[in-house]
């Protein structure tokens, strides 16, 4: 599957799950999966939709401010999960950033990275990987500098426990102090948002929830722009994960206290929160996610 995305304007999509488009198939109730979730992401609506955002977006505000913060020396060896088509490692090799390697479990995405880093003549390893399974064939025999996980890509794995498995993965193949960032949605960032999530508790507790979520927090949508995934923790449960995964917490921020976001950043994405930890003196060993 290839398209060609440069000339063409981004197709706003704001990844809301307060507010989900009814998903109206006929289907059987079985939970969501990871092979659901790479389906989704394989669909050739996503893939138009982040080869868009890939050839035209770049970095927003807040993620720039959180990348110079936290990864200052551009050549240290990084690597990217759930790179997508390439947003961000290519925004960061036009940033000057030289020793990059990128990922992700979906390969028409896979593809789409590949053919932008030929157009644009970067020299950045991508490769066809899933965040949950040992990631020492990309490591080699030297670990990364730093990793990164952005725009809600560890939310979108269903279940914490492979969430955790995912943090373990990457802690794995990353030296001592170095640093992580991703970000994550956040169901108490505003009174609506939590009052959304009381409602769901409640139908939860009476078992009228839509029964593909694996847990609560989930969220599954679909809207013109194909089917949506979406995990959305509360701040106690990712502090709870990093510390169970090797992760020393150092900083999270909700993003408009990062900085003010185009209208095009606000139309493609909502509101998240952005975490910053670094790897501890040795990663855990594994324990049950509760």
């Amino acid at each position: 599957m290839r398209f060609w995305a440069a000339g063409l304007a981004i197709a706003g999509r704001r990844v809301s799950p307060c507010r989900p488009v009814p998903d109206t198939t006929v289907r059987p109730a079985r939970k969501i999966s990871s092979a659901t979730v790479r389906a989704d992401f394989n669909d050739v609506r996503a893939v138009v939709h982040y080869t868009r955002a890939a050839h035209r977006l770049g970095l927003w505000t807040s993620e720039e401010v959180m990348i110079n913060r936290h990864f200052p020396d551009k050549t240290a060896r990084l690597l990217e999960a759930g790179c997508g088509a390439g947003r961000i490692a290519m925004a960061l090799w036009e940033r000057g950033y030289q020793n990059l390697t990128a990922f992700d479990f979906a390969e028409e995405l896979v593809e789409q990275a590949h053919s932008l880093i030929i157009e644009r003549e970067a020299a950045i390893h991508v490769a066809h990987a899933d965040a949950t399974r040992p990631l020492n064939h990309l490591a080699g025999d030297k670990p990364f500098d730093g990793a990164l996980f952005m725009f809600n890509g560890l939310m979108q794995i269903p279940g914490r426990r492979n969430r955790r498995r995912a943090l373990r993965q990457l802690r794995a193949v990353c030296r001592e102090g170095a640093p992580l960032l991703f970000t994550t949605h956040d169901r108490d960032h505003s009174p609506s948002e939590r009052a959304m999530w009381r409602l769901e508790a409640l139908r939860w507790v009476q078992g009228k929830q839509d029964p593909r979520l694996v847990e609560f927090g989930d969220r599954y949508f679909e809207d013109d722009l194909g089917r949506t995934f979406m995990h959305l923790p509360d701040r106690e449960e990712i502090l709870a994960d990093l510390k169970a995964t090797g992760w020393v917490h150092v900083e999270d921020a909700l993003r408009r206290e990062l900085g003010k976001e185009s209208r095009g950043v606000r139309e493609f994405s909502d509101e998240c929160r952005f975490w910053a930890a670094r790897a501890g003196a040795c990663p855990p060993p594994r324990a049950r996610a509760t």
